[in-house]
């Protein structure tokens, strides 16, 4: 067998399809078995492009006589499936004539690959925006329920360590009716106006430093001093009980459902921490908490009650009308003061 034979042989046997082509005419000068597999036989006289109607005549042309190479990409169906196939040709001598040699490569199972890269990679994108858009959701719901600070410890150490904070001043507030609004109203009425009310103290509140530690129907409790320390702590919850109430005043004269709180003010220690293993929460409990709930119940309907401690802390802009010695439990007896701003501080108040 001549080598001639042999090479004919080889290219008819290998698993990419081959053909020769007049560089004159594009005509078909050999095929191998894969090739007419793939694409059929084509007649004596068939041109490339009656084969490949899609490809780019003139694109091809000018690539093999400028650079002698030209490369390009063809898809066809082959009992129900689409096969891609990658088609390389370059240009040669043949016995002192110029040809082409047209070389393709089956890629369906590449471009299969490549398309389940794609789609992987999408939904990852998605799945990490997804994950993403969660995280800052909890975050989110976190930051409501603790401090940042505590959020911060939490997200770093999983755990939260009890801590005493001391001095801080306290706010407790609740709404004088509330049984009898809350057994009359829609419960989603009740719902809607607590959290206008409650939204209106946060941003009154944030102003002044103070951070909301909870609310329970409709008890609402603010503290100053903690978790960052600050000297005029009493100030902060003194200025935000009495925009509180100017707060509800102004409310009241354009809403049909009036309400009226209690707030009662108190300065000592507490200690902050996450109560819960599986449904937790950040609470503050302690002398100054017990207090200010104690020292509310003795107030009248929109008014602000406090201790001697918060009396004398923010005298240069309240003054306190003694109300009396009352039984604080297990305080004993202690003075309550109605905080009532001076005349002279209300210049520019505002809620």
């Amino acid at each position: 067998m001549s080598i001639e034979a042999i090479n004919e042989q080889l290219l008819r046997a290998i698993g990419v399809g081959v053909a020769l082509l007049d560089l004159r005419d594009l005509k078909f000068r050999f095929l191998n078995d894969t090739f007419t597999e793939w694409f059929g036989e084509p007649d004596a006289e068939a041109r490339l492009f009656d084969l490949f109607p899609a490809l780019d005549a003139e694109a091809l042309k000018s690539a093999l006589n400028d650079g002698g190479r030209y490369a390009t990409e063809t898809s066809f169906k082959v009992r129900r499936r689409t096969m891609t196939v990658a088609m390389d040709f370059n240009r040669a001598l043949e016995g002192g004539e110029r040809i082409a040699v047209l070389v393709c490569q089956n890629v369906t199972r590449i471009k299969e690959l490549e398309s389940m890269i794609d789609s992987y990679s999408m939904m990852v994108e998605r799945n990490t925006r997804e994950i993403k858009r969660e995280k800052e959701q909890v975050e989110k719901l976190l930051l409501n329920m603790m401090p940042r600070s505590v959020y911060e410890e939490y997200k770093t150490f999983g755990v939260v360590t009890p801590r005493l904070y001391n001095p801080v001043s306290v706010l407790t507030l609740d709404f004088c009716g509330f049984g009898e609004l809350a057994a009359t109203l829609d419960p989603g009425v009740i719902v809607s106006e607590l959290n206008d009310i409650y939204s209106a103290f946060d941003r009154i509140g944030e102003q002044f430093g103070c951070e909301r530690i909870k609310t329970i129907g409709d008890a609402y409790i603010t503290v100053s001093g903690m978790p960052d320390p600050q000297p005029d702590h009493a100030m902060s919850v003194a200025n935000a009980a009495v925009r509180f109430l100017r707060y509800l005043k102004h409310r009241n004269d354009s809403h049909p459902i009036a309400w009226k709180c209690r707030i009662g003010i108190s300065s000592g220690a507490v200690i902050g921490s996450v109560v819960g293993v599986q449904k937790y929460i950040y609470d503050v409990f302690g002398p100054a908490v017990t207090q200010a709930l104690r020292i509310r119940s003795h107030a009248e309907p929109m008014t602000i009650a406090a201790d001697e401690a918060i009396a004398q802390a923010v005298d240069t802009r309240f003054g306190g009308v003694p109300m009396g010695a009352h039984d604080l439990g297990g305080e004993g007896k202690a003075e309550i003061f109605r905080l009532e701003m001076l005349p002279e501080a209300q210049q520019g108040l505002s809620a």
